[in-house]
């Protein structure tokens, strides 16, 4: 009775005061962040998810399409609004420019809910039954879809914020998105077992629980197994803000404390610096590097480090790379990032645009953009080592190249930029996702915080603490074998997606 109330008096809302309806999605939305990180009530997601596909199952495509965006602009308002800090705090733009793009990015990322809210509502015909598969199918599509259209944005995927439930042990086997399409599946299995009657609803009960069942035994598979032995590993964090990084007068700080800083951990094999650790390009401080160079051989040590790279190879016209640096070894390897950060790294606007911008005092200039399949970096002791540099690592597809042959995961970033945002949380949670993912430890060194040692299994071993200086060891081991997921990547997961989609549109078609 109470569940037949509720329901009627949130289809009444909808339908009579649609305006009212749609400020409470747009709040359930906004709450929705408190799924991930640094919150991580992993619990409320399917709370809060549940409320839309009640409405998707009762109201038009259209109208279902439109709570489905406002939920979306609230819930990527709230999840991003550090891009104001990193734009207008520390890129030095004007406030307006700031919350101009905050704003124009969460309503393209609302555009995707919108039309998963559609494909739900249409797709279903208001039958629960129908609404079990294609809700998931259209949500985690769309997840998929804004994680790479106009070069992707991937930041809240749902099942991000199940890291640490019995739903992450479908990551290694169906990946981030695998997690989502198991939460959305359980959760619309909720409005079967309310609507539903008799057997229809007797079935629909397990259905709750099964991914949550079948993902706990999963986790407790070992995928991989470690090799060789432990690898003593050092994170160096200087901790320098990002409002400081470039003046002239902290270089030198900065180069004293990492060389000191790695002088002073003679036992550690594996030494990783952050993110463009050294504010210069590396014929800046050529000398510098040599001296680095020369203490780890010494050592018998590997020192990788972040710094802009300026190189002219087949090209008249010099570029620059964000890239890590690994020394000690055989000899200098470079790894450079691939997937930058547009308005951040490359600005894709036309060259009246690009003036405007130099006349503003903007950043103007692009990096340049390094293969996208590199060959693996590997440490004076053998190790195979996968790099991906800050953003990087939201894109977990992109790095599957390197497996089964990379041994550990390196992840170097500059979340300074964040400020004392949520930001740094959600991408710490984003790389523990890529550990599991792949079956593989991963060392994340960031300028300000949170680096973090991350077992395979996607557990913390132990993190640093934001804007101080770190410097932090553990031993790690290298892991050898392969995950399903980093075997087959992402088709499983979007071929069941398409095929159920494929399914239920042409049943719709037909009047099937």
């Amino acid at each position: 009775m109470a569940n037949k109330k509720y329901q009627n008096l949130l289809f009444s809302l909808t339908a009579d005061r649609p305006k009212l309806s749609r400020l409470l999605v747009f709040v359930i939305g906004s709450a929705t962040t408190l799924v991930f990180a640094p919150a991580e009530w992993s619990i409320l997601a399917p709370l809060l998810i549940l409320p839309l596909l009640f409405i998707a199952l009762r109201v038009s495509p259209k109208d279902a399409a439109a709570h489905f965006f406002w939920f979306g602009f609230g819930l990527f308002l709230t999840g991003t609004y550090w891009i104001v800090i990193s734009v207008h705090v520390f890129g030095n733009a004007a406030v307006w420019i700031a919350l101009l793009l905050m704003v124009g990015l969460s309503l393209i990322m609302a555009a995707f809910l919108w039309l998963a809210g559609w494909l739900i509502s249409h797709l279903s015909h208001g039958e629960p039954w129908r609404l079990l598969f294609v809700a998931p199918a259209a949500w985690v599509l769309v997840e998929w879809l804004r994680g790479w259209v106009l070069t992707g944005f991937p930041w809240l995927s749902q099942g991000y914020g199940q890291i640490d439930t019995a739903l992450a042990g479908w990551a290694p086997v169906l990946g981030i998105y695998g997690v989502s399409f198991m939460l959305l599946f359980a959760t619309a299995a909720i409005p079967v077992v309310i609507m539903a009657t008799g057997n229809k609803r007797l079935l629909a009960i397990p259905l709750i629980v099964l991914p949550w069942i079948v993902g706990g035994a999963l986790g407790a598979v070992e995928w991989t197994e470690p090799y060789g032995k432990a690898v003593r590993t050092t994170i160096i964090q200087a901790g320098v803000p990002q409002d400081q990084k470039w003046l002239a007068s902290q270089r030198q700080i900065t180069l004293d404390f990492y060389r000191g800083s790695t002088l002073s951990v003679p036992d550690s094999e594996l030494i990783i610096w952050p993110e463009v650790a050294i504010p210069a390009l590396q014929t800046q401080v050529a000398d510098y590097l040599n001296i680095v160079d020369g203490d780890a051989r010494r050592n018998g040590q590997t020192v990788m480090l972040g710094i802009l790279e300026i190189s002219a190879e087949r090209s008249t016209e010099a570029k620059i790379f964000n890239s890590v640096l690994m020394l000690g070894a055989e000899q200098r390897q470079f790894y450079r990032k691939r997937h930058l950060v547009p308005f951040g790294e490359y600005f894709p606007v036309p060259a009246s645009v690009r003036e405007w911008m130099k006349m503003q005092n903007l950043p103007y200039s692009d990096l340049a953009k390094g293969r996208n399949i590199q060959p693996l970096l590997t440490a004076a002791n053998g190790a195979t080592l996968a790099i991906a540099v800050c953003y990087e690592d939201a894109f977990g597809a992109e790095q599957l190249y390197a497996f089964p042959d990379a041994d550990i995961l390196i992840n170097v970033s500059n979340d300074a930029w964040f400020g004392k945002s949520i930001a740094p949380y959600q991408h710490l949670q984003i790389a523990r996702m890529r550990a599991l993912e792949v079956g593989r430890y991963s060392v994340r060194s960031t300028n300000t915080g949170i680096s973090a040692f991350i077992g395979p299994e996607g557990e913390l071993l132990q993190t640093g603490k934001q804007f101080e200086e770190q410097i932090m060891t553990a031993d790690i081991r290298a892991h050898r074998g392969t995950t399903v997921y980093a075997d087959l990547g992402n088709k499983p997961i979007l071929g069941l997606c398409f095929m159920i989609l494929g399914f239920f549109w042409i049943r719709s078609r037909t009047g099937i």
